[in-house]
This record gives C-alpha cells, structure tokens and sequence, in this order.
C-alpha cells in the first residue's frame, strides 16, 4: 500500500476516534423517524363515538394474533367497551380520566415513600376492627393496591372465580400484588354490575389460617377465631376488607386452584363496576407468582376503542421485540422499574444525564412501568426539556389554554392529518421504542383540542403510562429481568 493511501487511512480512523460522540448523533438522527403523522380527523372521530361502546355480551369471541402457546390467557377490555357511556360528552370524560390519574400517581408514590422511610400502613393506625370498618385517618396510609379510583380501572378482564366456576369482571394492575373480590355478607359493598360472590356457593372456597405463608406475606393483616383478615387501603379513603382465603381461578380454559384471594366483606370505594382486583405486580401474592410464571405480557387497546386484547401467562420474548432491563426496588417488590438511557424529540436526544433516570442505592428515583397510571410522569426538568424541544417541532400548530394536567395543547380543528416531532424512549445497547403520534397527541375533547400526553411530577420516581403503552404488546421477563416492547402485537 502506497504512503499516499496509508496516510488518508490513517486520517480517516483518527478522525473517527476524535468524533466519535458527533457521529453517534449523526447515527441517532438517521436512524430515526424524525416526525410522526397524526390523523386528525379519525381521533376526532373516535371521541365522538366513544358514547356508543358497550361490550356485547353475546359476541365476547375476538380474534387475536397469538403471541405464545401459553393456556392461561385473560381477554382484555376498555373500561369504555364494558362500562359503556357514563359521560355526556368527550370533554368531562377525559377529566374524570386525568383527576382519576391524579389519584393513582400520588397512591403509588406515597407507597414509595413510606416504603423508603420503612413505615408500614399498620404502624399509621389500627388495622381491623370488629365491624370491618377502617378508621378516618386514610389520608396519610400508603395504598396497597391500586384501584379503579386510582385511574387502574381503564382495563378488565373477565375471570372465573369458584367451583362452580362464576365469571366477573376484575380490574388488572401492574401496581398490586393482592388479588380480591367482593364478597358477601356485605356490611358495605359498592354497586358492581354482576351479583357479589357467595363464598357458601363455591365448594373450592377455603379461608386461611395466620401460621400461613399467605396471611404472613400481607402487608397488614389480623389474626380473629384462627382466621387471616386483610385489609388494603388507598390515599384518598377508599379500602377493602375482609377474610384472606383460597379459592379456585379459571383462567381462560385452565383452572388453577388455592390462589390466594382478599374476599372483601367491606369495600368502600369508587371502584363501581369491576367485582375486584387481580394484581400483576411482582410481590409474592401477585397472579404471576401464585400461577408461578416466570413471564407474562398484555397489550393495551386503545382506551376508546370497543376491542379486545389478551394479558397471556407463560409467554416469551418475541424475536422483534424492543428489549430493556427490569429492575427491582429492593425497597418494595411490586413495582417494575425500566432501564432507560435517554429519551428523543424528533430524532434528537435530549442533553439528560442517564443518572437522572436511574435509581440510587436508597431505592429512590427511577421509573417504573404501569398499567393503572395513564399518562407518564416525568420528574419537572425532563418534562420542561422534552416539552420545550416538542414546542420547537410544533411552532406552526395553534396554541390553546391547558387543560387539567396538560400545559402543551393545541386547536387542530382545521387540520385533517398533522406532522408532530417523533418521542422515543431509549434503552441500553442503542435500542429504541418510538411511539406513534397518538400515544402522546391525545384529544381532550370532540371539537379538536389536542394536547401533548406528558405530565411533570416533583416526586424522585417517574412512570410510563398506559397512554404510551396503547397498541404495544409489553412483555414482562421475570426469570431473566427483561421488558420487551412490540409494536402492533395486541
């Protein structure tokens, strides 16, 4: 080889070393999609039929696009296709939504925090009386579950519960780890739609003794005639109470006996229209553990959509899957927390330390990813650097007035279709989920306010919301601590 060519070769790799980190940039911009379509007019159209959901009861058969063999598979609905309409219109629905949302991010970081100053809800007050009522200082208790009045309550399942089997609607959260149901005799129940469960009806119901495993791994509990009660509390008053008992679970077509279930004697709440809870968090009361999975995944339909999807046990990574890390709070074992490096407004990452999403050695900070929260909070300083980038992108839009949550909205009533600047989240090893337009430009009425579906939180832990997930199969790895996102799997 001639001096010549040695020379530029050597020029060449030496300029490459020197700017490395401009190239990576380069490499970020051309490998993703800088801008994203939104269409306008089928959003605006989908917020004006909202009204007319409701679930046939008939006609529950969907079809599906398999994503594993498993045989403990859960169908899974909208609130808006099984409750139907409880709003008069698009606008009071979305704020019923975000103050519902409210809710459910100041109960799951109070829990974190009580969690770090090691308090338990038992030291705040006493647990269980006589009457299966709780006392009035709720205001200060963690919530130990999340739900519909937390916002969990977007998405349901339908489960059989008892020998004979009896099917009921049960809300899923990724948040809990106590499954429950109402059960009767009631000394007060919420209205639900379906009749409230009869323990006496079921010859597989058997109620728990305090020496059990299960009694012992409740957060609070009591000890009354040799029998394990429960209690589960949330932020803003509501709670559930009752025996801690085994009882048999159909599953889709699988029948899975002795799981651990609150049948709650005392509900107070507004958890109208589910009969209970299944928790999907990664405690040891938890359906993962108790069916011991060592994976799971769901896919969240469009919250205004009357279609259906599935929540799948057993399952694993499918081969085009966006994988990142799952991390555990040593702290509080419920909750999933994301390895994220960095996130991107149209194609740019943004100038954020990967420390800024990382949690520390206290159990403080990171971000986990839910089911029950809807719209991802992020700590005050990456909020305001991704909404300011998101401005720059969208500085032709008309600007309008905030709404609730939302400071970043816009009047795209004349608009047909739009361009908005690509979000992204970005993991270890370069890989990358970009959402579409509609996870993060959701409409706040039927008239064509638009706003940006991000929301600043001043508490150290961060939150991916359902509104991102929608249309996203999220897979849960649990024996090798993965989380893998595939788009367009529901």
């Amino acid at each position: 080889m001639c001096s010549h060519h040695r020379s530029r070769l050597f020029f060449i790799f030496f300029f490459l070393a020197l700017h490395s980190s401009v190239f990576s940039r380069i490499l970020l911009e051309s490998s993703v999609t800088t801008t994203s379509i939104l269409d306008v007019a089928d959003s605006i159209r989908i917020t004006k039929d909202t009204s007319s959901f409701r679930l046939n009861q008939l006609e529950e058969e969907h079809t599906h696009s398999p994503t594993s063999s498993s045989s403990f598979s859960l169908e899974l609905h909208s609130r808006a296709s099984v409750r139907g309409a409880e709003h008069s219109d698009y606008k009071s629905l979305t704020l019923a939504r975000l103050n519902r949302d409210s809710a459910r991010v100041k109960s799951l970081t109070t829990r974190l925090d009580l969690s770090l100053n090691n308090i338990k809800s038992a030291d705040l007050k006493p647990v269980i009386n006589t009457m299966y009522t709780t006392t009035e200082e709720q205001d200060i208790e963690a919530p130990l579950i999340s739900g519909t009045t937390q916002g969990s309550g977007e998405y349901f399942t339908r489960v059989g519960i008892g020998n004979p089997a009896r099917e009921v609607y049960m809300v899923l959260d990724t948040g809990s780890d106590v499954n429950w149901l109402q059960c009767a005799p009631c000394a007060e129940c919420y209205h639900q739609t379906e009749p409230i469960f009869e323990p006496a009806s079921s010859s597989s119901y058997a109620t728990l003794s305090c020496d059990t495993p299960q009694c012992n791994a409740l957060e609070v509990s009591e000890c009354r005639n040799a029998t394990c009660l429960y209690e589960v509390s949330y932020g803003d008053g509501s709670y559930t109470v009752g025996d801690f008992a085994t009882e048999t679970l159909t599953i889709g077509s699988s029948s899975v006996q002795n799981v651990a279930v609150g049948c709650g004697h005392s509900n107070e709440g507004l958890f109208v229209g589910a009969a209970g809870l299944l928790g999907l968090g990664g405690g040891l009361l938890a359906l993962p553990s108790q069916l011991n999975m060592t994976s799971f995944s769901y896919c969240l339909v469009d919250r205004d959509s009357d279609s259906a999807s599935t929540v799948e046990f057993g399952t694993s990574l499918p081969p085009d899957a966006v994988v990142a890390p799952l991390l555990r709070n040593h702290q509080l074992d419920t909750f999933y927390y994301l390895g994220l490096t960095g996130i991107s407004v149209g194609g740019e990452l943004l100038q954020i330390p990967q420390s800024s999403f990382e949690m520390d050695e206290a159990g403080s900070g990171g971000i986990i990813i839910d089911s029950g929260t809807a719209v991802t909070r992020l700590q005050t300083g990456i909020y305001n650097l991704l909404r300011d980038s998101f401005l720059k992108g969208t500085s032709d839009l008309v600007r309008v007035t905030g709404v609730a949550m939302f400071d970043t909205c816009y009047d795209l009533s004349a608009k047909t279709t739009i361009e908005v600047p690509t979000v992204a989240f970005h993991f270890p090893g370069g890989k990358m989920l970009a959402l579409p337009a509609k996870n993060y430009m959701i409409p706040v009425d039927s008239v064509g306010t638009f706003c940006l579906a991000f929301a600043p939180t001043a508490s150290s832990l961060a939150i991916i919301g359902n509104v991102q997930q929608q249309g996203t199969r999220v897979t849960f790895d649990l024996a090798n601590s993965f989380i893998g996102f595939s788009s367009n799997k529901c």
